[in-house]
């Protein structure tokens, strides 16, 4: 099945794969956030097929707000939205993306042993909104 992506598309899942980095990073702030990131991004860009196209670059000009609770109110739902998008297109890229989410999710909690709650609420929260679709 060949798969067509608008620019939107594409916008949309790189805000729901880099948001969720963001999301993390925010949750371990008391830790390193940068580790954080760094672990969760290596993810994003190791990710191969169409999705790994996609994620190779970050969104930019995207504002996330100034507060994690703007930033999840953004991400969230993109995360949902993208994975309708990707099943209704492809479901084997729908099921690559989530995985590609997932491994940076569990990159970005187990980088220094035991995850802290705040960042395993928040995969929680990632997990649930990729279920959601």
């Amino acid at each position: 099945m060949s798969v067509t992506l608008s620019d939107q598309d594409k916008l949309t899942l790189r805000v729901a794969a880099w948001g969720a980095v963001s999301l993390m990073s925010a949750a371990g702030a008391a830790g390193s956030a940068h580790k954080v990131a760094t672990h969760a991004s290596i993810a994003l860009t190791s990710a191969t097929g169409l999705v790994g196209h996609v994620l190779a670059k970050a969104p930019k000009g995207v504002k996330y707000g100034k507060s994690v609770a703007e930033l999840a109110d953004q991400v969230l739902p993109a995360l949902t939205a993208a994975m309708r998008l990707l099943n209704q297109q492809d479901p084997a890229e729908a099921d690559n993306f989530r995985g590609t989410v997932t491994v940076a999710i569990e990159a970005a909690r187990t980088h220094q042993g035991e995850p802290s709650p705040t960042m395993a609420e928040m995969a929680r929260k990632i997990t649930e909104a990729l279920d959601a679709a």
